[in-house]
């Protein structure tokens, strides 16, 4: 049955005092819960609800109809007062019921509304049903006789909206008699109306009230354009039922003297300051035996002078708490930081659903203000991976998110998308009755940048150049000596972490800095208009060569994943570097990088750009110049389009590349490429003695050298070759040797490549069990590694060993998911090796082979990888055992 669209009604539901009642009656309680799920649901099927989600002890339900959503109300409510529970412990169920429209994404409901119906519910007392005044309009009049309406007068909800009168639904034989709502009116406060919805924070507000229970001073920190402001109202407006006597905010952004927060926080609560008293005695007269919550917003521009106000004033009065909102923390006793995280955004490698998509708070946050700022406006399959685009372009800051969400107005998300690829100033001004900082961008973080010093101003700037974060070896490197900067590097980045310019990146083995990429683009047109710009990306793209050429030749060991993740970890950064080093015209540069970086593109499936970037490398002016240079970018070249499955595109370069290296004179550079010239011919097998004749002038080399890991990979090529000439004797004899070599190596990339070839031998002599035992070595060697490009050929191979065998799901999954994964990396290799088609070239696919096919196709890298090593008996087709 669809959902309800246009009006309809919402009904929210939660068990009052739960956590009591858990640990009064114990094991008792799971029945209890049980019971009253059933008592619920009931009462929402007569009214014909549509039960939208169940957390924890809470309902979220709608209605086409107002008056059947307030029947169901009736009914809960009736039969829970009725049950006998257990010990006397009654469940007391709060029932909110609001009215209104709200965009359907998918299966989920969005929203100011549906915040609405929440708060509704929020303000009520066990056992009370509360409606507002949007559903009271609708059902006063067509009540049955056993339900009335009762005025309760006007109220601000929690989410600090203008204050609207709510009404109670008065039920016969059911209790009628509660306290006053819990909204912010049950509290003195001055807390400011808000005209948008609090989205995507809830679990901070959840974390922030557990932290301020235990807790004076809780700051939230992060920088400007994160929400701090927003969340700190919102904790506020949570805790007011905490504060009896007042809870205040206290705007500070235009204060920059600290002898003024005494008379802003007077201000603030409306205490006379008469004559000569002095506003901090006062303030602490009238604090002292109350309960009371101060909301200290901006408090950034009154460090470090106001933080000893702050203690001050906590030490003076006992009852008092403080909620700071600041880009760095006050640094005194007692202090407990919250730092804010942007809000999450979805993968785009991986996109979710429509409807999962929406649950991440990104978001969600820019399709509400989406609606906001154009009533019409709907998510669609089409759209949605744009809003997406978007969400992660800006980093799931919240202002740039709504700044972003009122261009709609303007643009489609997929227009404004590409605009923003250029530049975040597309987004343009916010709304004009915020401060004028937090109106754009750029104001909000020119504000954070402003309260620096110079030596932090340059070391901001200089940050700029790096994609996605640095390491400390990198920073250094970059952004100067202290004598530079006027500070000691790592001494001025963590004082832009501490001002939330930087973000420490948790969960690494090092401690690395990242600069949001908003924050970023301002900072580089500040590194431009320093003039300091072209000097400071020539040290970042020097350090990432420096990286790469470090990291290149660990790419093969025992540690062969550890360094092909710390690559994956600057990625961003040799793109950086690469793109600089092609504006700027530095083939030298250039083809380094694409010499020293092309096995990481190789083995985490990145091989189309590989092989953009090095085309586009070797067709620089100037790349003829330097032969040395451009023989290893030739080989990288190669390297990539063998492994595309590009056998002329591969042959041409490797043939360039022998031809330069035999120039050299270098026996070890000519053997190399000798080896790698053998390739394109073998796997084609349009010249196999060729591939021959290179691999033995190559192994000769190489035994003259004692060169064990050459000869090693020579041995290998050789055993293909003799495999495709069907002398398999040979093919064995050179693969095994190959094979020891490697392990006594512990090159675990060449063991894992002498193993395929040797399973592949085994195949072809119908030795299916052999070649099954082999392939599952190598994939665990692939996959260990994070070997794309490996794992997808063995996949394949295990393909066509579970087709021999008689398991053709089993088989239709493995080339499914292997062929999903080559599209994604672009390995094309396999579709050239012809040793694995059996299950290409087969009969139509059955309906449940299809559908085998189509699971493997679904999968991940990391189920694929699962899937295959998975005992094969557990998946024995029926009929095929």
């Amino acid at each position: 049955m669809s959902l309800p669209t246009g009006t309809v009604t919402f009904l929210f539901t939660d068990i009052e005092g739960s956590t009591r009642l858990m640990q009064e009656l114990g094991d008792e309680y799971v029945q209890a819960q049980l019971t009253h799920h059933k008592i619920l649901r009931a009462a929402f099927r007569s009214g014909n609800g549509r039960e939208l989600r169940t957390e924890g002890d809470s309902f979220f339900c709608v209605f086409k109809s107002a008056l059947d959503a307030c029947g169901s109300a009736a009914q809960a409510q009736t039969e829970l007062s009725k049950h006998e529970w257990p010990h006397g412990k009654p469940i007391r169920v709060r029932i909110g019921v609001h009215t209104g429209e709200a965009p359907l994404v998918s299966e989920e409901y969005i929203g100011v509304d549906v915040h609405h119906a929440a708060r509704v519910a929020a303000a009520a007392h066990g056992g009370q049903v509360v409606v507002s005044d949007a559903t009271r309009s609708l059902v006063e009049a067509a009540l049955p006789a056993h339900l009335t309406l009762r005025d309760l007068g006007l109220h601000r909800l929690k989410d600090l909206a203008r204050p609207e009168r709510l009404y109670q639904l008065v039920i016969d034989g059911a209790p009628n008699t509660f306290p006053a709502l819990r909204t912010l009116d049950s509290t003195p406060n001055n807390l400011p109306t808000q005209l948008t919805s609090f989205v995507g924070r809830e679990p901070a507000v959840t974390e922030a009230k557990r932290l301020l229970h235990g807790t004076r001073l809780l700051t939230l920190t992060g920088p400007g354009g994160m929400g701090k402001t927003r969340l700190s109202l919102q904790i506020a407006a949570e805790v007011v039922q905490s504060f009896p006597d007042g809870v205040y905010f206290v705007p500070l952004s235009a204060v920059r003297d600290s002898s003024l927060i005494s008379s802003a926080v007077a201000e603030a609560i409306g205490i006379p300051v008469a004559g000569n008293r002095l506003p901090f005695e006062a303030v602490v007269e009238y604090l002292t035996g109350k309960k009371v919550l101060l909301v200290l917003d901006n408090f950034e521009q009154l460090l470090p002078a106001g933080a000893p106000v702050v203690s001050d004033l906590l030490h003076a009065v006992e009852g008092t708490k403080c909620v700071v909102s600041s880009r760095a923390t006050l640094r005194v006793y007692g202090e407990q930081e919250m730092a804010l995280e942007p809000l999450r955004t979805p993968d785009l490698r991986t996109l979710p659903s429509l409807a999962a998509l929406s649950q991440y708070e990104a978001v969600k946050l820019f399709i509400e203000r989406a609606v906001a700022a154009k009533h019409d406006f709907q998510v669609t399959n089409e759209n949605a991976p744009a809003i997406a685009g978007i969400c992660e372009r800006v980093d799931g800051l919240p202002l740039a998110i709504e700044l972003a969400a009122a261009r709609v107005k303007l643009f489609s998300p997929q227009a404004l998308l590409s605009r923003l690829d250029g530049s975040v100033a597309v987004l343009g001004s916010g709304s004009r009755d915020l401060p004028r900082r937090q109106q754009t961008l750029q104001g909000a973080i020119a504000w954070s940048y402003d309260l620096l010093d110079e030596s932090h101003r340059r070391a901001f700037r200089r940050f700029s150049v790096f994609g996605r974060g640095a390491n400390l070896d990198q920073a250094e490197a970059v952004c100067g000596p202290a004598s530079e900067l006027g500070v000691e590097v790592l001494d001025s980045l963590d004082e832009l972490a501490e001002q939330s310019l930087l973000r420490r990146m948790p969960d690494y083995d090092e401690p690395r800095l990242l600069m949001l990429q908003v924050i970023r683009e301002y900072a580089a047109e500040l590194l431009t208009a320093s003039g300091e710009a072209d000097s400071i990306k020539d040290r970042h793209a020097a350090a990432y060569l420096s990286l790469a050429e470090e990291v290149a030749p660990k790419l093969f060991g025992a540690e062969q994943k550890k360094w092909l993740d710390r690559l994956e970890l600057d990625q961003d950064n040799v793109r950086t570097a690469f793109d600089w080093s092609v504006s700027r015209g530095d083939a030298v540069l250039a083809l380094n990088l694409g010499a020293a970086f092309w096995r990481f593109w190789q083995m985490r499936g990145h091989l189309r750009e590989g092989r953009m970037r090095l085309d586009t490398v070797l067709h620089m002016p100037g790349a003829q110049d330097r032969p040395g240079d451009r023989a290893r970018a030739l080989e990288a070249a190669g390297g990539v389009a063998y492994w595309q499955g590009d056998m002329e595109a591969a042959e041409a370069y490797y043939d360039e590349c022998l031809e330069l290296t035999r120039a050299t004179g270098d026996e070890r550079a000519i053997a190399g490429a000798l080896y790698n010239d053998s390739f394109p011919s073998n796997v084609m097998r349009r010249d196999l003695p060729k591939g021959q004749a290179l691999l033995d002038e190559a192994v000769a080399i190489y035994r003259r050298l004692g060169d064990e890991a050459g000869i090693a990979r020579c041995l290998w090529g050789l055993g293909q070759i003799y495999y495709y000439l069907e002398s398999n004797d040979r093919a064995i004899s050179a693969i095994e040797e190959a094979i020891d070599l490697f392990r006594r190596l512990d090159d675990r990339f060449g063991l894992g490549w002498a193993l395929f070839v040797r399973a592949s031998i085994a195949l072809k002599t119908d030795d299916t069990e052999t070649a099954g035992s082999i392939d599952r070595e190598a994939l665990k060697f692939f996959a260990e590694a994070g070997d794309v490009t490996g794992v997808v050929l063995v996949l394949e191979a295990m393909a066509e060993v579970a087709r021999r065998k008689g398991t053709s799901l089993r088989a239709e999954r493995l080339a499914g998911a292997a062929a999903a994964q080559e599209a994604t990396s672009g390995a094309g290799l396999g579709t050239v090796v012809g040793t694995r088609e059996g299950w290409r070239k087969g009969a139509a696919l059955s309906d449940a082979e299809a559908a085998a096919r189509a699971d493997g196709q679904a999968m991940t890298l990391e189920q694929a990888v699962a899937y295959a090593l998975a005992d094969e008996g557990l998946e024995l087709d029926a009929g095929e055992a």
